[in-house]
């Protein structure tokens, strides 16, 4: 049996707020916080830029092995790079969101993803969030979770988020995408989104994100002071 890696594993569909709980829990931890979700939106962005239309996989995957992407600590939180340019705002609009799902499909790509976020997780102290983290990426995480929250809630969430940074969506288009990318990310061929069997299922309807992130540190301290001390089963329903 593999050692495990001292690490924290969030997995779980678009909208349900791992990056947000990520950041948090890292900070509370010490530890580093990598944001997968944003490399795959640094590779679109420069797919995008490039004219490159996202179902031409070759093409693609081609650019996505010449994407210089980088991550470091600000003030405000994980800086993004893309080819030495920050570009921590522009890959969160919406024309990468409704793109970013068909670019990360592509085995080339997050092959050269997961390289990275492996190699970035070997000194261990590390906390990640995406859709396959636990699955593929560190299947030996100390500490695995499925975060996540009906598709309303998770909804109402982005479309707050897109209000404040001044991104006209409706509250009905919102939810739409969602569901599509749940769609997406669930059926696609490659690493599905999905929970694995020693994956915690949190459900986070009703909770704040003070509240999952008090969760999760205490999972932790659980686990790493005496493993396997949590309940596996548990699934907080707050509805």
């Amino acid at each position: 049996m593999r050692q495990k890696t001292r690490a924290i594993a969030i997995d779980g569909p678009s909208g349900a707020g791992k990056s947000t709980v990520a950041k948090a829990v890292a900070k509370k931890l010490g530890f580093q916080y990598i944001d997968t979700g944003a490399m795959y939106r640094a590779v679109t962005l420069g797919v995008l830029r490039e004219g490159i239309p996202v179902d031409n996989e070759a093409a693609v995957t081609e650019k996505s092995c010449r994407c210089s992407i980088s991550l470091q600590e600000g003030i405000g939180g994980t800086l993004v790079f893309l080819d030495g340019e920050d570009v921590s705002e522009e890959i969160r609009g919406p024309e990468v969101t409704a793109n970013v799902s068909a670019v990360c499909s592509y085995g080339g790509v997050r092959e050269a993803m997961v390289a990275q976020q492996r190699a970035m997780a070997d000194g261990g102290g590390v906390i990640m969030d995406g859709r396959d983290i636990g699955s593929h990426v560190l299947p030996n995480a100390m500490l695995k979770i499925f975060m996540t929250a009906s598709s309303e809630e998770r909804g109402r969430r982005r479309h707050k988020e897109w209000q404040e940074k001044g991104i006209s969506m409706s509250l009905e288009e919102t939810i739409e995408d969602i569901n599509r990318r749940d769609h997406l990310d669930s059926t696609r061929a490659l690493n599905p989104l999905c929970r694995t069997e020693d994956a915690i299922l949190l459900d986070t309807d009703g909770m704040s994100v003070d509240q999952v992130v008090a969760w999760i540190v205490r999972q932790w301290q659980q686990i790493s002071g005496e493993e396997g001390a949590h309940d596996l089963s548990f699934h907080a329903d707050h509805r």
